[in-house]
């Protein structure tokens, strides 16, 4: 189980930093210690992509694809334990362990598919922040990408504070988001029984199909294919190294691995119930509308403030709750995205570089597509908001490449130890794995059809 020497420590000038309270003071203080990397990891299962997917499968089936959402975020846990596990038993962060396992060369390829797949997620990021900015303050789409640019000094100044100080601040992000979503959930008043009834299982999920609009089963694999990201397994994996267990002490060790799964699962929680919130949302303040009109930020937002649509609840506030939410989930993803690439960077090339540039680069790169949108079709939210779509491809295609060396290593007992997944574990992981990699096929499949 002993970290291969050869690699340098995963997000050296964080790992070993946050001091803890010893494995004798109790639950309480080790999971208010431990909690924080779960946080970072939860952010994924929220972004905008999610969000567009849910509301959507709401307005469209009413209630029928909780299941679906709740299947997901059981996966997310089982995945998310596999890799706090690895970090704090194995000493390395997910791209060192497969680079050890693939070797040098194959480890470049993997590196490339994973920095663009952490590309679309910026993606994604810009344009749920540009929107944002539009929808509160009527910045343009374009000037909005532009100072999306600037994230990087959000980044570069919570560093300086210390870690601890990024966690708070995301968690705090995710509550705002928690709470603006169950205001909103709460004054729509959804069906309790058909919610309750929602998170069983229908085989009309394969069946159902409103006539021009996407079927309840391309939405469904729109919600479970984006559930998994690639760039949460290789985060989680490192910066649960950033406590201060002794790490040649298995008592402390074990602990870790325990409290660090806890607060996981706690956070993923979150995730879970948020993009419920937003399938309540779109089930019972947008079921029965046209949904030409519901497909994009923009149209929610402004049917939001429409009481033919939403009813008596509908308010310029609650339109502008929605677009705080959405600027909030940008920002979360500004900073996973940028721990993330530093992450696979060093772990797959041992390429070290400033964390300023590495943010500046990856922006830029991220936002290019974005303002050629914009150039080309103009200020239109429709058009840029579609580019969240087909960014997700690449999601698809570094999801295997991330899970399959994950399961392997960690259902190894010469690597892992007394940690090794049991078979039953490992079974669910396998089957989760070609549940996931059909499905993301699926998705690319869908998303292909409709730009040829």
């Amino acid at each position: 189980m002993n970290r291969n020497s050869s690699y340098h420590l995963s997000l050296e000038e964080i790992n070993n930093t946050v001091s803890l309270p010893g494995r004798k003071k109790g639950f309480l203080a080790n999971i208010m210690a431990f909690s924080g990397p779960g946080a970072l990891v939860a952010v994924g299962y929220m972004d905008p992509g999610n969000w567009i997917a849910s509301i959507q499968g709401g307005s469209l089936y009413g209630y029928l694809l909780l299941s679906v959402i709740l299947l997901s975020s059981l996966i997310a846990m089982l995945l998310q334990a596999m890799c706090a596990k690895l970090g704090i038993v194995k000493g390395m962060d997910l791209a060192q362990a497969t680079k050890a396992m693939v070797g040098p060369k194959t480890a470049r390829v993997l590196w490339i598919t994973t920095e663009l797949a952490i590309m679309a997620t910026e993606i994604a990021e810009i344009i749920g922040s540009a929107v944002a900015l539009n929808l509160l303050f009527d910045i343009p789409l374009l000037m909005g990408a532009l100072i999306t640019i600037t994230d990087v000094f959000l980044l570069l100044i919570l560093m300086r504070l210390g870690f601890r100080k990024i966690e708070a601040f995301v968690f705090v992000l995710i509550m705002t988001i928690s709470v603006i979503f169950g205001y909103e959930v709460a004054l729509a008043q959804p069906d309790l029984a058909a919610t309750l009834n929602g998170f069983i299982p229908k085989t009309n999920i394969f069946t159902e199909h409103v006539i021009g609009q996407d079927s309840a089963l391309v939405i469904a694999l729109g919600i479970v294919g984006a559930t998994v990201m690639p760039h949460n397994l290789y985060l989680h994996s490192s910066i649960v190294q950033t406590r201060q267990y002794n790490r040649n002490d298995p008592a402390d060790i074990k602990n870790a691995v325990k409290f660090a799964i806890i607060d996981s699962n706690i956070q993923l929680s979150f995730s879970f119930v948020i993009n419920c919130l937003l399938l309540l949302l779109g089930a019972s303040l947008f079921f029965g509308n046209d949904p030409e009109q519901l497909g994009k930020f923009t149209q929610l937002y402004d049917a939001l403030k429409n009481p033919e649509i939403v009813g008596p609840i509908a308010s310029g506030t609650l339109a502008t709750l929605f677009a705080i939410a959405l600027l909030a989930s940008g920002q979360n993803a500004t900073i996973t995205g940028t721990l993330t690439g530093q992450i696979v960077m060093e772990g797959f090339i041992n390429l070290r570089v400033p964390m300023w540039v590495r943010r500046v680069v990856t922006r830029l790169l991220a936002v290019l597509p974005v303002i050629i949108c914009i150039m080309i079709w103009g200020d239109r939210g429709d058009v840029v908001e579609s580019l969240l779509i087909y960014s997700q491809v690449f999601l698809c295609i570094a999801l295997p490449i991330s899970i399959i060396p994950l399961i392997k290593i960690t259902s190894s007992k010469k690597e892992m130890g007394e940690y090794a997944n049991s078979k039953i574990v490992t079974t669910l992981g396998i089957v989760s794995t070609i549940v996931l990699i059909i499905l993301n096929m699926q998705l690319i499949y869908e998303i292909l059809a409709m730009l040829f």
